[in-house]
């Protein structure tokens, strides 16, 4: 059984961008496995050289160069949610580990781009395939203050999604209160903090400045992807998929 003093003392390198690269489901479990013998300390593509070789240091392991199959060390990106092709589904923000996008059911959503870990986790999950990832200009790196806010929210997320923490606690997280209503398909009526026209019709009375109400879940007729204007951009997200198939073929 590994010291929890070890364990955490390796979880506080890593960068704490939570993106699965190295083969486990967050930073946490990644440090438990270095720290039992179970994980080499090469499977982090954020961390880079700098990384591994503090992780040498603090477990008195060689260091050496990043697994390949883990991926590669590239310069930091941020998602980016092309405003036009959104459809509101939601499903970007639940996958999203650190609280990084807002937005609500049938309203357009937003990356809060200091907050991106550049992860990628947003992209599978979208159907229509809206998110970019983008570099920053100028070039940034990933610090250790950024490493250290993004495992604050990456905690919060999962004590939140865990009914441990209310969501009115967030600490001024931009997705607060509203966080555990999406990820249960409730919300008021403006949905997320994104000022922008709603992807479907206005849902209550936000538009004439009504106050907020929680509804219900969007039945069948009311899902996102239901909307005529939603099922176009499928079927021209769909087109493009194929396009790019039939080009690398």
């Amino acid at each position: 059984m590994p010291s929890p003093r070890l364990v955490e003392s390796i979880h506080q390198l890593l960068p704490q961008t939570q993106c699965r690269r190295c083969g486990y489901p967050a930073c946490k479990p990644y440090a438990q496995a270095i720290a039992a013998g179970e994980a080499d300390i090469n499977r982090c593509p954020p961390g880079g050289e700098q990384g591994i070789k503090a992780l040498a240091a603090i477990t008195g392991k060689t260091a050496k160069p990043l697994d390949p199959s883990c991926g590669e060390l590239r310069p930091l990106h941020f998602a980016w949610i092309v405003a036009h092709d959104c459809i509101g589904c939601t499903k970007c923000m639940l996958a999203c580990p650190v609280d990084a996008i807002v937005g609500g059911p049938q309203r357009l959503h937003a990356v809060i781009p200091e907050r991106c870990t550049g992860c990628e986790l947003c992209l599978p999950p979208c159907p229509v395939d809206c998110i970019e990832m983008r570099p920053w200009e100028p070039e940034r790196s990933w610090t250790r203050s950024d490493a250290q806010e993004a495992g604050v929210r990456f905690e919060q997320r999962s004590l939140r999604l865990s009914g441990q923490l209310e969501g009115g606690d967030m600490g001024g997280d931009m997705c607060g209160d509203r966080g555990s209503d999406v990820e249960s398909g409730r919300v008021g009526a403006r949905g997320g903090d994104v000022e922008s026209d709603s992807v479907g019709d206005p849902v209550g009375g936000a538009a004439s400045g009504a106050p907020k109400t929680e509804t219900k879940a969007a039945s069948p007729a009311r899902d996102a992807a239901s909307l005529p204007r939603a099922r176009a951009i499928i079927e021209a997200a769909i087109a493009r998929a194929k396009a790019r198939q039939e080009g690398a073929a």
